[in-house]
């Protein structure tokens, strides 16, 4: 069969080599009429074998849809298939590809429920439906996909393993589909579940790697200008809160503290009542601002840990902008019609519980606030995904996120292409030594647990937070530093345009980087040998460790020179200064435990 044969008109062995790799508008959600050349090099390397499992991998925003019903009108033209069902995480996703296949000439009906059985109307060529529906009833899914040749697309297919029954009933159910499509933003779990229909190999530490058919990652769709560059926007600051064992803490976020501290002075940060997001959600309405003097519609949206933290956080930007926020909770039935409405609207803010982390198709996102204690890779690489779909060249994207070291990790690689990695299995040696070890760390750096956890007496509480513009990050580097919120420092950062190409982007944040730390240099009166960057006020450099031994040395100094036990010296620098023990005590309250030893042992030597 010739290229021709297929519709295709492929001049040449290499579609990148006749096709722009982007167009100046985007097209309607799967309805491109000319398609892109990642889409025609992957329809190339399926026609040349056409496998029964093809497994595609592309970046959230580059076109997995529009791929996917191409293909699929090609399979349904030269009668290869009969038949095209479509299996998608959401609700809302069905109609989303019902529509979208609509555009492509493809009838599917996404009201089709269990209950119908077989019959889903004649003037249909297939479905859309759930994962969640299938592993319902299984045997009844294949028996429809039995009943005439049939393609299966298979929308984010890693979802085949969210519950323990799922994968079985996927595979159950189309293990004897004709052909099956697996598309995937990320190809990676964040558990050991074997994702249905997808080729593991054997690496040589005994562990397994997902296979995939095409890829077309982040970094290449950047640089085809298909998706937009997005730039972190990095905010840290103090937080206090009281344990379940009454100790009342103090953390800054992006010290080196146990796990956690670093935990609850997250949850801290988070809390709608407080400082920290307060600042952070006015920032981010400042930065849309001058996004929409470029870009009129464009919108954000703030990706919210649970019910409550969303309702007020839209209570907040509504009372900041003045304008409705479209609030989407899992469990509501108008949820889709409201992101629909978003979608096709002009409004500012939109904030959603984890239903919009993946899927949903909102072109105009361009400002994004990351307020979920979520910190998965899968999780992060979906909820980014939100905001890097482009409409144009030249859109920039910016996502708000707090100064933890897992999302500061995962924001510096962002560009870095992930598999599905089963771990091997380990000997009982192995498995002794493994849990030994992590049962020294938690003894070791981790007994704040005990301290943290919810108990009758107490309960934890949020007690005050502030919020300080930390760095931006881009591509993988780091720009610019600490900032007060509304100070001409942050604004360098917040005030730069909506529409850059990714080299200019480099080369302005390189700017106000420079602009930046000369202010600070003058603020200062570092004037003569100013910094690179900008320094916070008695920055912190120390580990944890190394702040632990530094204040039992100073602690043995002031013992010798006052006479009094090591253990009642630090008794009276906790009455002093407050916080718990050594073992449990964050970075800042270590560090004010230091500074008073100094302050008292300069005293003596005067």
């Amino acid at each position: 069969m010739t290229d021709s044969d297929h519709g295709l008109h492929l001049p040449g062995t290499s579609a990148a080599e006749h096709l722009p790799p982007a167009y100046p508008e985007r097209a309607a959600h799967g309805t491109a009429g000319t398609l892109r050349a990642w889409q025609e090099e992957a329809i190339r390397r399926y026609l040349e074998t056409e496998p029964r499992d093809f497994l595609a991998s592309a970046t959230p925003g580059a076109g997995k849809t529009t791929f996917a019903l191409r293909l699929a009108s090609i399979l349904r033209a030269n009668r290869t298939v009969d038949q095209v069902i479509v299996v998608a995480p959401t609700e809302h996703l069905k109609t989303q590809w019902a529509d979208a296949a609509a555009r492509a000439g493809i009838r599917l009906n996404p009201h089709y429920a269990n209950g119908d059985g077989l019959g889903y109307g004649g003037h249909f060529h297939g479905v859309a439906v759930t994962y969640a529906q299938v592993a319902m009833k299984p045997v009844q899914h294949r028996l429809l996909t039995e009943a005439t040749d049939t393609l299966v697309i298979l929308d984010e297919v890693h979802h085949g393993g969210d519950a323990l029954s799922w994968g079985d009933a996927i595979r159950e159910a189309y293990g004897t589909a004709k052909r099956r499509l697996s598309l995937t933003g990320t190809p990676f779990r964040s558990d050991d579940a074997p994702i249905p229909f997808v080729q593991y190999a054997p690496q040589g530490d005994g562990s397994k790697i997902s296979m995939t058919d095409y890829d077309y990652g982040y970094g290449r769709a950047l640089a085809d200008g298909i998706v937009r560059p997005v730039i972190f926007m990095v905010y840290a600051g103090k937080m206090r809160w009281q344990t379940s064992a009454g100790e009342e803490m103090e953390a800054a976020l992006g010290e080196g503290n146990t796990k956690d501290v670093t935990s609850q002075a997250w949850r801290t940060a988070l809390d709608p009542s407080g400082e920290w997001i307060a600042k952070v959600l006015q920032a981010a309405d400042r930065r849309l601002t001058e996004v929409r003097h470029q870009i009129h519609d464009a919108g954000g949206l703030v990706i919210a840990t649970d019910h409550a933290s969303a309702k007020a956080y839209a209570q907040q930007l509504h009372r900041l902008t003045g304008e409705e926020v479209a609030l989407i909770l899992s469990d509501d039935a108008g949820a889709s019609d409201r992101i629909d409405a978003f979608s096709k609207g002009d409004s500012r803010w939109m904030v959603a519980v984890r239903m919009v982390s993946e899927g949903v198709d909102v072109p105009r996102l361009a400002v994004g606030v990351y307020a979920t204690s979520s910190s998965t890779p899968l999780f992060f690489a979906q909820a980014i995904g939100r905001f890097v779909r482009s409409r144009r060249r030249g859109e920039v994207a910016s996502v708000f996120i707090p100064n933890v070291p897992a999302l500061m990790q995962l924001a510096a690689e962002l560009e870095k292409e992930r598999g599905h990695v089963l771990e091997g299995p380990k000997s009982a040696e192995e498995m002794w030594d493994a849990e030994a070890a992590l049962m020294a760390e938690a003894e070791r750096e981790d007994r704040a647990s005990s301290e943290l956890a919810e108990g009758e007496e107490f309960r934890y509480q949020a007690l005050g937070s502030d919020a300080h513009f930390d760095r931006a990050v881009f591509d993988g580097a780091e720009f610019g530093g600490y900032a007060e919120v509304e100070s001409e420092e942050e604004l360098d950062f917040l005030g730069f345009p909506g529409l850059l190409e990714p080299q200019e982007v480099r080369a302005l944040l390189q700017q106000r980087q420079a602009r930046q730390a000369k202010r600070s240099a003058t603020k200062q009166g570092l004037l003569e040998h100013p910094p690179e960057r900008a320094q916070a006020p008695e920055a912190l450099h120390r580990t944890l460790g190394e702040q632990r031994k530094l204040l039992n040395s100073l602690v043995g100094m002031w013992s010798k020179v006052s006479g009094e036990p090591h253990g009642a010296v630090h008794t009276e620098l906790r009455r002093v200064c407050g916080g718990p023990a050594v073992a449990q005590a964050s970075v800042t309250q270590l560090q004010k435990r230091i500074e008073l030893l100094r302050r008292r042992l300069r005293m003596s030597d005067g």
